[in-house]
């Protein structure tokens, strides 16, 4: 399956210098794991970001965004968000560090 690459060079612009974070080949897409925690990733053209159980709700709730089952089960605690939700620069960077923030709260693999 095939990933927007375009959003790859996007989010690796934001990240680079980002600290323990490392890309890995997943679902289809690519995975960008922190401290071997999934934070964010790509799907088809929908960035996926793991947001965590507490925000969840509220990051739904937010345009462009759906739940993320991409196999037939709701994975709760995880969004995407569709291309015109992270298109701008500013809203791209917002999305990450809503995962970068989860994913610093559990325990390095």
């Amino acid at each position: 399956m095939v990933y927007d690459q375009n959003l790859e060079l996007a989010i690796d612009g934001v990240c680079n210098r980002w600290r323990g974070l490392k890309k890995k080949s997943m679902f289809g897409g690519i995975g960008y794991l922190l401290n071997g925690n999934m934070a964010f990733g790509i799907w088809q053209d929908h960035l996926v970001v793991r947001c965590g159980p507490k925000p969840y709700q509220e990051c739904l709730e937010k345009d462009h965004t759906r739940v993320f089952d991409v196999t037939g089960r709701v994975m709760k605690g995880w969004v995407m968000v569709a291309p015109a939700g992270w298109a701008k620069t500013a809203t791209l960077k917002a999305w990450m560090e809503i995962g970068r923030s989860f994913a610093k709260t559990l325990p390095p693999k």
